[in-house]
């Protein structure tokens, strides 16, 4: 722990800097990975079958009911289209096209943050080894001959720390970005699907009596 501390010191001041940076990036994550993976993660793929299986079935409200049971952007989604108690092609498209606009951004709002937080984090950590290096030339300058090489070697080691510092924090921010996209890519890829196939649905089965809540 001691050794860790001496580095973090060590780094100079942008090495707090850096450690903010990390700190937001991880606030950001853990928000969006609640948002997308813990409460919009589900069986999509059952979860569709089943609600299309009411619908073709004639059970508008129970297909209403299994959507209500679950905050996530897939059930929301259903639960728009099925609310607007249209069986117009054309007007069931528009529905589905607003309620897109309604839950899709809601799984891809802040990611753009991370990427942005790991390039600054690692820009943070070169300006810090600019400064450290700019400090270690001029403690050499001022040192006797037989003590400049050792003063160089340990400024350098130094001025490394924030660059270090500052691709440890982009690396983790840079995947975890990554991880988060891919999973938001697939949910809205099951939104499409499932908005698609609900339609159809709705529109195959003109005996259905679409009744109110």
């Amino acid at each position: 722990m001691n050794t860790v501390l001496e580095w973090y010191r060590n780094g100079g001041p942008v090495m707090n800097a850096i450690l903010l940076v990390a700190v937001v990036g991880l606030a950001v994550f853990i928000e969006r990975f609640y948002t997308i993976v813990i409460r919009s993660k589900i069986n999509g793929r059952a979860f569709i079958e089943r609600v299309i299986q009411l619908v073709r079935a004639g059970k508008i409200e129970d297909a209403i009911k299994l959507c209500a049971q679950s905050n996530a952007a897939l059930p929301d989604m259903g639960l728009l289209i099925l609310r607007s108690r249209s069986r117009d092609e054309s007007d069931l498209q528009n529905v589905a096209d607003a309620a897109a606009l309604a839950v899709i951004p809601r799984l891809t709002r802040r990611l753009q943050y991370l990427p942005m937080l790991a390039n600054v984090a690692t820009l943070l950590g070169l300006l810090g080894t600019i400064f450290g290096l700019r400090a270690a030339f001029q403690s050499v300058s001022l040192a006797a001959a037989a003590e400049r090489s050792e003063r160089l070697a340990s400024g350098i080691a130094i001025a490394l720390n924030a660059t270090g510092f500052g691709l440890l924090t982009a690396v983790p921010l840079s995947v975890a970005h990554a991880y988060l996209v891919s999973q938001a890519e697939t949910i809205i890829e099951q939104i499409d699907e499932f908005s698609v196939r609900l339609i159809n649905a709705l529109i195959d089965r003109p005996d259905v009596r679409l009744g109110h809540r």
